[in-house]
């Protein structure tokens, strides 16, 4: 019982023992309800900020900080439902952008089959291309295209561009490729809070041609959050929910460490943020991704991974709460 004792008051130490995501215990995903995983993939946003890759091991480092309960929804997600962290995505080749989003589908096919509802962290946005390979009309989403909750300051629909420096795949283009594919809807789908610097005054464009439910900052400044909450309830309803959440829809005071960072437009508040979320709260919410965390430019007390932390919590609350007690 001593040694018990000792160990439970160090737990919530991030310094203290082998960093898994939440403390969650490293176990394979058959038999889970939700599994946590690591994508440390930088090739698919071919910028100079290369150190996407970092994101997972940061936010291990960190995630054993945050909160045990979730006050608002009135549960322990992890005595709710059976979680483990199923660890990293094996990366061989991983200059190799292409080869690289194989690996990742390859990897959530195998969760897929296993009924298990993903939530990541990466990684670069070209993750998602990876992951919605294998959830889109795969067995969580029971064989249906899947509806987008997408928090960004950017499309990630760039058709004007055949690649990204390289990456075909890439994080400017998995929003396209996906709905070519089938894998995504863009008529039941919902992009909110673009307000990235565009180099072209089409750049909205392609998601309006492809069916894109957009709602830019400005937008969402105007109309209200209840306004806007409202169309993502009516717009994603009754569909399998996809939550992709790039860090860089965050003002840039709140998440300094992203890729392409936004700093001519207030983005949001994490409160704002996190009310967008509450709004797909009782779907059916097949998985969620944390994408563009950048370690290296981090604040000394890293603000933004535990952000990015704090994301990933409220998405597996909210699966949580669906789930049948453990």
């Amino acid at each position: 019982m001593a040694k018990e004792h000792d160990a439970s008051m160090m737990q919530n130490l991030y310094w203290w023992g082998i960093p898994t995501l939440f403390r969650c215990p490293n176990e394979p995903a058959e038999g889970k309800d939700i599994v946590l995983a690591g994508v440390p993939h930088s090739t698919g946003n071919g910028t100079t900020e290369r150190d996407q890759h970092l994101g997972p091991r940061a936010v291990r480092n960190v995630s054993c900080l945050q909160r045990r309960v979730h006050g608002e929804i009135g549960i322990n997600p992890w005595e709710k439902a059976k979680i483990s962290d199923i660890g990293d995505v094996p990366f061989p080749r991983a200059n190799d952008n292409e080869h690289c989003i194989q690996q990742i589908t390859d990897f959530y096919k195998d969760v897929d089959a296993a009924g298990a509802r993903p939530v990541s962290i990466g990684g670069d946005h070209s993750i998602t291309g990876g992951i919605l390979q294998a959830l889109g009309g795969g067995n969580l989403s029971n064989g249906e295209a899947v509806s987008l909750l997408h928090l960004d300051a950017h499309t990630d629909v760039f058709t004007k561009v055949d690649h990204f420096l390289g990456a075909e795949k890439s994080a400017a283009h998995w929003g396209a490729y996906l709905a070519d594919q089938g894998q995504v809807d863009p008529s039941t789908s919902m992009q909110i809070g673009l307000r990235g610097h565009p180099r072209t005054l089409d750049w909205l464009q392609p998601s309006y041609d492809y069916g894109y439910n957009v709602v830019t900052m400005k937008e969402y400044r105007s109309r209200g959050a209840l306004d806007v909450i409202q169309q993502i309830k009516t717009v994603l309803d009754g569909r399998p929910v996809y939550i992709t959440f790039d860090l860089d829809c965050l003002d840039a005071a709140v998440a300094p460490a992203v890729s392409n960072i936004e700093p001519g437009v207030t983005g949001f508040s994490m409160d704002e943020a996190i009310e967008l979320l509450h709004a797909v709260r009782g779907m059916n919410i097949v998985g969620g991704d944390v994408v563009c965390l950048m370690p290296t430019k981090d604040s000394p007390n890293q603000i933004t991974a535990m952000v990015a932390a704090a994301v990933m919590f409220e998405m597996v609350s909210m699966i949580a709460e669906s789930m049948p007690m453990a």
